[in-house]
C-alpha cells in the first residue's frame, strides 16, 4: 500500500493508457466486424472463408504483430497507433464469428413477418435481428475485451506505455508492490469492462428483462 499511495497517479495514468489501447479497438473491431459478421450470415458460401480467415488472424503472437505493423501502416515503432491497429485485428478475429452466428440465432419465422410487415432487408438487419442477436454478440464482445487487456500489456516490451509497464518492470527490478498492482489493475480493468458491456447489453434488450420478471 506504501509504494501504491507514493505512485497513486502512475498507476492512474497508465490506466487511463491501458483503457484507450483496449477499449478503443473494441468499437473499431465491432464496426468492422458487423459487416463481415452480416456477410457470412446473409451468402453462406461466405461464412467458412470469412470466418476461417478472421480465425487465423488471432493466431499471430502479438508482439511480432506489435513490430511489424509499422511495416503495414507506416508509423514509428513507438507508436500507440500499432497497438490500436493489431488489437483491432485481435478484436475482428474474434467478432466476425460471433455476429455471424448471432444473425443466425434469430428464428425465421421473425425474419418472415418482418418481412410480412413490409420492413426491407436493411431496416429488417437494423430493427430486428441485430436486436435480437445482442446477447451472442455482447458475449463475443465481452471475451474480446478481457482478451484485449490482456494482450495490451505485452506492448511494454515495444515501450508502449500502459499497465503492463508496472509487471515489466515490478518482475525486473524485483518490486512485488509494483507487480501486484500491475496485476490487480489488468484484472479489475477487464473485469469492469465486461461490467460495463454487460449492462449495455441488458439496456438494449428490455424484453429480456421483462421476461425474467415475468418468469419470478
Amino acid at each position: 500500500m506504501d509504494w501504491l499511495a507514493q505512485s497513486y497517479g502512475q498507476v492512474l495514468d497508465l490506466t487511463w493508457r491501458h483503457l484507450i489501447l483496449a477499449g478503443l479497438p473494441l468499437l473499431i473491431g465491432l464496426a468492422v466486424a458487423l459487416p463481415l459478421g452480416y456477410a457470412a450470415h446473409r451468402w453462406r458460401a461466405a461464412y467458412a472463408p470469412l470466418v476461417t480467415i478472421s480465425g487465423l488472424l488471432y493466431t499471430i503472437p502479438s508482439l511480432a504483430l506489435f513490430i511489424l505493423m509499422p511495416l503495414f501502416i507506416g508509423t514509428r515503432i513507438l507508436d500507440p497507433v500499432n497497438v490500436v491497429v493489431a488489437m483491432t485485428v485481435y478484436t475482428v478475429a474474434l467478432l466476425v464469428r460471433t455476429v455471424a452466428d448471432g444473425l443466425d440465432s434469430v428464428p425465421e419465422d421473425v425474419e418472415r413477418a418482418a418481412t410480412a410487415m413490409g420492413l426491407g432487408r436493411i431496416r429488417t438487419l437494423l430493427t430486428v435481428e441485430l436486436p435480437l442477436a445482442i446477447p451472442v454478440i455482447a458475449a463475443g464482445l465481452r471475451v474480446a475485451a478481457v482478451s484485449n487487456v490482456s494482450i495490451v500489456s505485452v506492448a511494454s516490451l515495444i515501450g508502449v506505455a500502459q499497465l503492463g509497464d508496472l509487471l515489466t518492470d515490478g518482475y525486473n527490478r524485483v518490486i512485488m508492490p509494483e507487480l501486484v498492482t500491475g496485476i490487480m489493475a489488468c484484472i479489475l480493468l477487464a473485469l469492469a469492462l465486461d461490467s460495463l458491456i454487460l449492462v449495455l447489453a441488458r439496456m438494449l434488450t428490455p424484453w429480456r428483462r421483462a421476461r425474467e420478471v415475468v418468469s419470478a
